[in-house]
């Protein structure tokens, strides 16, 4: 608060130069010295609330050209035009800044109805001050404010595709680990089931004592029950809502997959026929695989496995088939798992790529069909599968572009101010040609006057007087009042324009001249009288 006022004093003193300096000068009518003091209290008063009531402020540093002897002299119209630029810059709101311009047009109008003066000249002065002393500065602020608004609007846009991104990185980072936790229980599941395999085979070997046999069921057990345990967990780190993980490569082919899960003692046979497919379609080929396999050994330990892959120019067609288990078998879990895999997860993922996937009983073991498309249509090019949702809509529109508001804020302001500039410029012109023509039509020149004699004929007098009289004559600077009940006509005593110069009064009863007086100029000594009576 204390920093604010030495601001305040030092607008008060600017707004209050124009207003001592113009009186020194003689710009203006003479005036009473309460009356100098009342309108530079009333410009300290507008200096100190311009901030918490900008429109009291404007009202304010409006009242004294509206109540000076002339209307909205230079003495006044700086501090009306700074405070309605503040009014402009600091009023959030429109209405409340028309309403004042309403209010000062309205007192003026009032102002030239009751005086007894030309009213053309006096409405082209008050709309041309309203224009150029209040609607273009409050214009100017207004744009002002825009711009210190739209730069701020730029920073918190900044700051929040900041923010935005870091959460699209957080989200990426989720994303991968849940990626990196499905791709361990794929991996580790199959391995996993290779090992179970091989306990299975151990347990079946003919010359293995039966505490070893014993040994190697406790091993396949446990085996099977550390799949499901990373299944458990891997389905805690993954949300459901999530975007399917990538399907990382693999970094080998059906073939190698097939020949390691031999090694590992499976009894499988694989027979291809062409090429495996290359990209995202290999990498389904190998998944498909991965997981039948996975669970012929885990739901048929012992039972032959064939896997047939064939290459047509519409796709791979995979059949992954295996007999009865020599021994009781558990049942084939087809529903969807809670780490993201299964047969019913991996069939999603299929229809997504555009192919399709049944899995069920054949032949009393168990059979995966899979037809897997040459070009994956849902599989984008790092391998990330996205099923479209049935229930989807159209994208939305997207956003305009902050550029394209700015820019449409601009224009916007540029028409008001090329609007308001045309208005001000045909009003300026007729005004100016009006104040001209009356200036310089109403001129009676000093050797004129001087030959003027009192009781001379109206007649004689009316030969040298000019076409019109000054319509709002200084008789306030009269040094002396106009006989009671003459007819009294004023004029100018040259032709210069904007500046204060001698007036002469001539006063006329009963047809003749009974009075003329010399008014001296504004800011000339009262008792100064030049030419003759």
């Amino acid at each position: 608060m204390k920093s604010r006022r030495p601001r305040d004093a030092a607008l008060w003193a600017a707004l209050a130069v124009p207003a001592v300096s113009a009186d020194a000068i003689g710009l203006n009518e003479p005036r009473p010295l309460w009356g100098h003091l009342a309108g530079l209290a009333i410009l300290a008063a507008a200096a100190a609330t311009w901030r918490a009531r900008p429109v009291t402020a404007f009202l304010l540093a409006a009242s004294p050209g509206l109540t000076a002897p002339a209307l909205f002299t230079v003495s006044y119209g700086p501090a009306l035009a700074a405070l309605a630029l503040l009014l402009g810059r600091h009023g959030a709101r429109v209405r409340p800044a028309l309403l004042a311009f309403a209010a000062v047009a309205a007192v003026g109008t009032a102002r030239i109805v009751v005086r007894d003066v030309d009213p053309v000249v006096e409405w082209l002065v008050l709309l041309g001050t309203l224009l150029f002393g209040a609607v273009f500065p409050w214009l100017a602020g207004r744009y002002w404010r825009q711009g210190r608004e739209l730069a701020a609007a730029g920073w918190d846009r900044a700051a929040q595709l900041e923010r935005e991104q870091r959460i699209v990185a957080d989200r990426a980072r989720l994303r991968e680990r849940a990626r990196i936790a499905q791709d361990m229980h794929d991996s580790l599941g199959h391995e996993l089931s290779l090992i179970a395999v091989r306990a299975g085979a151990l347990q079946v070997a003919a010359d293995l004592p039966e505490h070893h046999k014993a040994a190697a069921s406790d091993l396949r057990v446990a085996a099977a029950d550390a799949t499901d345990r990373l299944r458990d967990i891997i389905g805690v780190l993954r949300d459901e809502g999530d975007e399917a993980a990538p399907l990382a490569p693999p970094g080998e082919t059906v073939a190698q997959l097939v020949a390691r899960a031999a090694e590992s003692g499976l009894p499988v046979r694989y027979a291809a026929d062409g090429t495996e497919p290359p990209g995202s379609a290999g990498r389904l080929a190998h998944r498909v695989v991965q997981e039948a396999l996975t669970n012929a050994a885990k739901y048929a330990p012992g039972a032959p496995v064939t896997v047939t892959a064939t290459r047509t120019g519409a796709g791979t067609t995979i059949e992954v088939a295996n007999a009865a288990p020599p021994g009781p078998a558990a049942t084939p879990g087809t529903g969807p798992r809670n780490g993201g895999s299964g047969l019913a997860d991996l069939r999603t993922r299929v229809e997504a790529s555009g192919g399709t996937l049944t899995a069920g009983a054949h032949r009393k073991g168990f059979r995966v069909l899979a037809h897997v498309p040459e070009t994956t249509a849902a599989a984008t090019a790092d391998g990330t599968f996205r099923p479209p949702s049935p229930s989807s809509s159209p994208p939305p529109a997207p956003p305009a572009r902050p550029g394209a508001v700015i820019a449409l804020a601009r224009r916007r302001t540029a028409l008001a101010f090329g609007a308001a500039i045309a208005t001000g410029t045909v009003l300026v012109a007729g005004a100016f040609g009006w104040y001209a023509y009356i200036e310089t039509h109403s001129v009676l020149r000093p050797a004129d006057y001087a030959a003027l004699r009192v009781g001379q004929p109206r007649s004689e007098v009316a030969a040298v007087l000019p076409d019109r009289s000054v319509t709002d004559p200084p008789v306030e600077r009269a040094p002396s009042p106009p006989p009671p009940g003459a007819d009294c006509r004023y004029y100018r005593s040259g032709g210069q324009l904007f500046t204060s110069l001698r007036h002469f009064r001539l006063c006329f009863d009963d047809g003749r001249l009974v009075d003329k007086t010399v008014i001296p100029k504004a800011g000339a000594d009262p008792r100064e009288r030049e030419g003759a009576r």
